[in-house]
């Protein structure tokens, strides 16, 4: 079941995004330069929201094994995901809540980011780490070029 929906919500974000970037290709003379910035918002957004979903399962698979420590992480990666998720939606079509879904998706990917940073001997956790980093760069990116 849970296959099936990360599944369905993987495609509908990909679908979002590609077709959003198939027909805004920025250029210095377009009066809508801003849509490259949030393509690539909405990309980050939805790679992170696949590497959450997988470190999800990763710290689902420690605690099943009676590592507990991983429990906290696992629920952090989980509610980033879904956060990513939505500001990838909102950012593809430029919804008027896109600035606040990727101040929050920020915020969000900052706090899974240092959940995952606890355990540095673990790869799949690093690499975690690292997608929530970017994603919250690429959302403040573009919330900061949005405000101007």
């Amino acid at each position: 079941m849970y296959r099936l929906r990360f599944s369905a919500l993987l495609l509908l974000a990909a679908a979002a995004v590609l077709a959003f970037t198939a027909g805004n290709v920025a250029r210095a003379d377009d009066p809508h330069a801003g849509h490259e910035m949030m393509a690539k918002c909405a990309k980050a957004c939805a790679d992170c929201q696949v590497a959450c979903s997988a470190c999800f399962k990763h710290c689902a698979d420690h605690v099943a094994n009676g590592h507990k420590d991983h429990a906290t992480t696992m629920a952090t990666c989980n509610d980033c995901a879904d956060c990513c998720v939505l500001a990838a939606k909102l950012t593809a079509r430029h919804g008027p809540f896109a600035v606040l879904a990727c101040e929050t998706c920020a915020k969000c990917c900052d706090a899974c980011a240092a959940a995952c940073e606890k355990f540095p001997d673990d790869k799949h956790m690093a690499a975690c780490a690292k997608m929530c980093r970017d994603c919250a760069k690429e959302c403040r990116e573009m919330v900061k070029h949005a405000k101007h």
